[in-house]
């Protein structure tokens, strides 16, 4: 080892030649990671030190459809410094004017004690009390975006339900607004006392209550949470600043897990660059390794020399990738905290650069051993032979099951990270799937190459015959530039076929099957002036009614439902509940049978089946239901095939008739109509029913596209770093080709040819090699996104063909520019001394 160790520090004093695309395409990989993870990171630490803040209060305590009980009360102000209670709910804004102007908006009603942490950011500065205090008119505060569509400014009046406000500020900063959730309306906010003229909480009515609690700074959180899971059967929900929202934490946890995981498959094609320029630098000291031997050296010494070198130069590459990933996040920090809506904790942390470090480690051991193995098939005997010929062959069997092993922990710990092992092991296939068909494509198209150069179709055509020639010869670029180009431009490419069919899925298609209107809030004695309004209109094609009750899931078969189902959706917060005398559709039922139409014995519930499948639960099975602090338990009598797909109306529970009999309920309908017919609906129905809240369904999914733009453009800005990564591959490329060009040239120049053929063959042979990269790209693409909407999204698929195309050009320029970048000094040569230097 100590020889090995001499061999390599006198070979690294000749310089870092040849290895600059090595620890380019080392620390872009890394750092990419290294970026993501740290950006990630510092949100987590931003939301778990604001925890408090973002929730509104060290812990809450919620209801569905009422406020607290006087003993639920008693609890939180007993363990309590203070507590502020608050209940959200849905709306409409009435604007009287010419005509008369309405709005979805979600309401907010606070206490006077709200908030207790944090600072509500309003505009004129004031205080929220002065704010929302009563004097002519209850104030109230409003986002400026619903202020806006609405055309009011600060003194307007407007009405919710049946109760006038007056408009006091613009509604800046809600400090404990992450914590709600995604609301389809924009905020306003009024005070509990202005909402009591309103008539808009009646029995029924789909609202929420909070109270937030500041405790005590010694107070145990857990052993607080174990104390109120005692109010969980009459449906109280608790959570604390541990996770004050826990929704954004899982978004931020999954989305940042997929930018890792993409950034992996930068790494990969870093990987290709790597084994690349380790190649051609072994290539180069082949008659270094051969006078090595000569003289009397082992194998192993000769690999350990090289590895020791290339072991040394991935440090200083993973250096470079972790300092610039920790610096990124600190440099656009601003610009990440005014994009967020949760306290970001920018810093340094060691988690994720450890993370990023491993990865880059693993990676650079397995694309650098496949070249260095092969350093044992170098013989004394080349010193006297071609000298410059590549070593070729596989590895030993040892090597290749070192490389496998590592290739095997690197997956192990992307699964491990990530969190996410479905996701991260699909990742990995992906990558894997697509490093082995770009391969066998490269081979394809060098095949392909050789066979039409010495066909009769390029006969005469010297440009193009050349250039194929070159492109299925010994020496071409094609591997390389296909794996490390085509790699990058198959994430690209699936990213946009992804990202198109999920905008056209939510935008065009499902328009075409979606309700005009969710019409919520309809008490039981509206139901029928509400559908003779709707259901008497020319322009109205279907209308749907169902009561409509919330509930949360507390028991399954007598045991806790978290104990049962762990974090399943179907448990976290309340659910719809309806409830059915007749059968659905026979098709509908799936499993169990439906109770007759004038059942009156213990409850009943049907299931949907897909979500009772993911819980394990079954016919016969019993769950507990608490709605409106009562509980009611049922047994499971079917399974039921329930689709959102249509954005219609879909419970997951439908209960017997009998069973709900007596509890204060609404109703909620959907209208389909044509467009034009919309307004006018509205206008009817909520003057009619001021109480009543509609949901424009388009309005809603013009949000969920939105969202979606912005993770697709995450994702994008990812998948840069993968392409940057694929470019820097490819210059490395065209760099250690230029040697060989320029024999090329020599050759071809005393054959006669002109410096504007051997350019435009130099330039055509890049094009190609980048369009076929293109095209095995959009191949690639189109089954990642087909797999990735028929298993995963569980819709159709439809090619895109405009991203597709404009990949394929991305990919011949960026090699033809590569190209030509390298085809100059070749052009310049003089034949005579490059033709005598290879005697």
């Amino acid at each position: 080892m100590r020889i090995a160790w001499r061999i390599a520090r006198r070979e690294l004093r000749g310089g870092l030649s040849g290895f600059r695309v090595f620890l380019a395409c080392l620390a872009v990989g890394v750092g990419a990671i290294a970026a993501v993870g740290s950006v990630r990171v510092s949100i987590e630490e931003g939301m778990a030190r604001e925890g408090a803040v973002i929730l509104g209060g060290d812990a809450e305590m919620s209801f569905t459809y009422r406020f607290a009980e006087p003993e639920e009360r008693a609890f939180m102000e007993s363990v309590a410094v203070d507590v502020s209670e608050t209940v959200d709910f849905r709306s409409m804004v009435v604007v009287d004017r010419d005509p008369v102007e309405r709005g979805l908006t979600q309401v907010r009603g606070v206490d006077d004690a709200w908030p207790l942490y944090g600072e509500a950011g309003l505009d004129p500065p004031m205080a929220m009390a002065d704010a929302l205090t009563v004097r002519d008119l209850p104030g109230a505060v409003m986002a400026p975006l619903l202020m806006d569509r609405l055309a009011l400014q600060v003194g307007d009046t407007f009405t919710l339900g049946t109760q006038d406000f007056e408009l006091r500020a613009a509604l800046a900063d809600e400090p404990d607004g992450a914590a709600s959730g995604f609301g389809l309306g924009p905020r306003t906010i009024v005070s509990l006392e202005g909402l009591e003229g309103s008539g808009l909480l009646q029995p029924g009515t789909l609202y929420e209550s909070q109270y937030r609690l500041a405790l005590p700074e010694d107070a145990d959180l857990a052993a607080l949470e174990l104390e109120a899971q005692a109010f969980e059967a009459t449906g109280a929900r608790w959570r604390d600043a541990r996770n004050g929202a826990p929704g954004i934490a899982e978004f931020i946890e999954r989305i940042g897990a997929f930018l890792v995981l993409v950034g992996l498959a930068g790494l990969a094609v870093g990987g290709v660059g790597i084994a690349a320029a380790v190649r051609a630098y072994l290539d180069r000291k082949t008659a270094t390794i051969a006078t090595l031997k000569t003289v009397g050296a082992e194998s192993r010494t000769i690999f350990a020399a090289y590895f020791i070198q290339v072991g040394l130069l991935t440090i200083v590459g993973i250096a470079i990738g972790l300092f610039l990933g920790a610096l990124a996040p600190i440099a656009v920090g601003p610009l990440i905290e005014a994009q967020l809506p949760v306290p970001v904790a920018i810093s340094v942390y060691p988690a994720p650069l450890a993370e990023a470090a491993l990865y880059g480690t693993l990676t650079a051991l397995i694309f650098t051993l496949w070249p260095l193995a092969r350093t044992e098939r170098v013989r004394a005997a080349a010193l006297f032979r071609d000298a410059t010929a590549p070593t070729k062959g596989w590895p030993r069997l040892p090597y290749l099951l070192v490389i496998l092993a590592l290739a095997g922990a690197l997956v192990w710990a992307a699964v491990a990270f990530s969190g996410v092992p479905t996701l991260a092991l699909g990742t990995a296939g992906g990558i894997l799937g697509s490093l082995l068909i770009l391969t066998l494509a490269a081979l394809g198209i060098r095949l392909l190459s050789r066979v039409l150069a010495r066909s009769r179709i390029v006969r005469g055509r010297t440009t193009l015959r050349t250039t194929l020639g070159a492109i299925g010869g010994p020496g071409s670029e094609a591997t390389s530039v296909v794996l490390s180009l085509g790699l990058g431009l198959s994430v690209l490419a699936t990213i946009g076929q992804i990202d198109t069919n999920l905008r056209s899925a939510i935008q065009r298609d499902l328009p075409e099957v979606a309700p005009s209107y969710f019409f919520v809030d309809i008490q039981p004695d509206q139901l029928d002036p509400f559908l003779a309004r709707v259901e008497g209109d020319p322009q109205v094609s279907r209308v749907e009614t169902a009561p409509m009750l919330r509930g949360v899931i507390t028991q399954i078969n007598g045991e806790r439902a978290q104990d049962v189902a762990g974090d399943h959706w179907v448990i976290q917060g309340d659910r719809g509940v309806t409830y059915m005398a007749g059968p659905p559709p026979a098709e509908e039922i799936v499993a169990g049978e439906w109770w007759p139409e004038d059942y009156t014995g213990p409850p009943l519930v049907a299931f949907a089946a897909e979500e009772a499948l993911e819980i394990g639960i079954d016919i016969g099975d019993t769950i507990t239901v608490n709605i409106l602090g009562r509980d009611f338990t049922a047994t499971i009598a079917a399974l039921r095939d329930v689709s959102f797909e249509n954005a219609g109306i879909g419970f997951i529970l439908t209960m017997n008739e009998a069973a709900l009999t007596g509890a204060p309920h609404t109703h909620i309908a959907t209208v389909y109509a044509e467009e034009e017919a919309e307004a006018q609906i509205l206008r009817d129905v909520a003057g009619d029913a001021p109480n009543i809240t509609a949901i424009r369904v388009r309005d809603a999914l013009d949000q969920v596209a939105e969202a979606l733009r912005s993770i697709a453009s995450a994702t994008s800005y990812a998948a840069l770093a993968t392409l940057l990564t694929g470019f820097i591959v490819l210059i490395g490329a065209a760099a250690v080709g230029e040697r060989g060009r320029v024999f090329e040239a020599a050759v071809l120049k005393t054959l006669g040819a002109s410096r504007g053929m051997i350019l435009r063959s130099f330039a055509l042979r890049a094009a190609l090699m980048g369009a076929a990269a293109g095209l095995v790209a959009i191949f690639a693409g189109a089954l990642g996104g087909w797999a990735m909407m028929t298993f995963v999204m569980e819709t159709s698929y439809v090619f895109e063909p405009y991203s597709a195309g404009a990949i394929v050009v991305g990919g011949a320029l960026a090699t033809l520019l590569s190209g030509l970048a390298f085809a100059w000094r070749p052009l310049g040569v003089r034949p005579a001394r490059i033709l005598r230097a290879q005697d």
